[in-house]
C-alpha cells in the first residue's frame, strides 16, 4: 500500500495522513472545505515541527513527510491508483455511507476502503457498499502521529485477504492492530466511554471538582490522564454521540449520556476545540 487518500481534515484526518507520510507513504487530504485544508497544512506542518523538537523523528523524516502529503479539495474522477481510501470524516453514518459510495465507484477493484469511526457500525456501513469484503474500520487514536494502537474492526462481510491485509500495513507504520468484532463502540469505547460518563454524573452530582476526579485516576489508578481531561480531548460531542450509539445499539438506558455532558454539547463547549469544556483552555495553556 503506497498510494492512500484519507477523507477528512479534522484533527484524526490530519494525524493519520501525518503518519502515513512521515512513513514514507504517498498520502492525499481531501475535504470539501478549502478553509480546512488551509488549516490542515499549517497544522500538520506545525505537528511535525514539534515533533522533531521533542526528538520524536528527524529532520530527515520530516521532509520525507512533507514530500509525500497532497492536500486536495475534490476528488478526481478516477482513483484507480489508490491502494487504500480510510475515512476520517464526521460521526454520522448518513455523511460516512454517501462518502464511501461515491468513493466505492471511482477505485480500483483491489483498493480497501477503511472507516475510523469510533463507534459506527462496520457491517452497517458495509451493507451500502457493492463489495462489502473490502470494507474495514481502522480506529486510529489521538494523536494518531504518537498512539500505538489501531483498532481494526472486521464486519460481517470484510473478508479475511482485507483484514490480513490491513494488519500488515498497520505494523508497517509502526502501529499495533487488534482485531475486535462489530459490536457497539467495539472494544475501546464500550469501556471507555461509560467511565467518563460516570465521571462526568459524579462532577454534576458535586462529589469532587474536576480537577479532584482527574488526580483520583491518575493517581490512584495510574492512567495518565483523568477522564475529563480525556473527555476534552476527544471532544464532547462526540462522547455523547458514542454513548448514543452504544444505548441504542444495546438498547440499554445506562448509555444515557449525563445530563451535564449534554448541557455542555448544547452551549457548545465540546472541549479542547472549542476551548472550553471541563477546563478552560483559554487561560491555562497546561491543560
Amino acid at each position: 500500500m503506497n498510494n492512500i487518500l484519507v477523507i477528512g481534515s479534522g484533527v484524526m484526518g490530519n494525524g493519520i495522513a501525518e503518519l502515513l507520510s512521515i512513513n514514507g507513504i504517498k498520502t492525499t487530504i481531501t475535504d470539501t472545505s478549502v478553509k480546512s485544508l488551509n488549516q490542515s497544512k499549517e497544522k500538520i506542518l506545525f505537528s511535525l515541527n514539534s515533533l522533531v523538537n521533542k526528538s520524536k523523528i528527524t529532520n530527515r523524516q520530516k521532509n520525507i513527510a512533507l514530500e509525500n502529503i497532497d492536500f486536495k479539495e475534490k476528488i478526481d474522477q478516477k482513483m484507480n491508483n489508490l491502494d487504500l481510501v480510510i475515512e476520517a470524516a464526521t460521526e454520522d453514518f448518513n455523511i460516512k455511507k454517501e462518502i464511501f459510495s461515491t468513493v466505492e465507484k471511482k477505485i480500483s477493484p483491489d483498493c480497501i476502503l477503511a472507516s475510523n469511526t469510533s463507534s459506527i457500525s462496520i457491517s452497517k456501513m458495509a451493507s451500502q457498499l457493492k463489495f462489502p469484503e473490502r470494507f474495514i474500520g481502522m480506529h486510529f487514536f489521538n494523536p494518531a502521529t504518537i498512539m500505538k494502537l489501531v483498532e481494526i474492526v472486521k464486519g460481517q462481510k470484510t473478508s479475511t485477504e482485507t483484514c490480513n491485509k490491513i494488519l500488515e500495513f498497520t505494523k508497517r507504520i509502526g502501529k499495533i492492530g487488534v482485531i475486535s468484532k462489530d459490536y457497539p463502540g467495539f472494544i475501546s469505547n464500550r469501556i471507555l466511554m461509560p467511565m467518563i460518563n460516570e465521571a462526568i454524573e459524579a462532577l454534576r452530582q458535586n462529589v469532587a471538582g474536576v480537577e479532584e476526579i482527574d488526580s483520583v485516576m491518575k493517581l490512584g489508578m495510574a492512567h495518565p490522564m483523568g477522564p475529563l481531561k480525556l473527555a476534552d480531548l476527544i471532544g464532547l460531542d462526540v462522547c455523547k454521540s458514542i454513548l448514543e450509539v452504544l444505548r441504542d445499539g444495546f438498547n440499554d438506558d445506562k448509555y444515557n449520556p449525563s445530563k451535564l455532558l449534554v448541557k455542555m454539547v448544547n452551549e457548545g463547549k465540546l472541549g479542547r476545540k472549542t476551548k472550553q469544556g471541563f477546563y478552560n483552555y483559554n487561560i491555562d495553556k497546561n491543560n
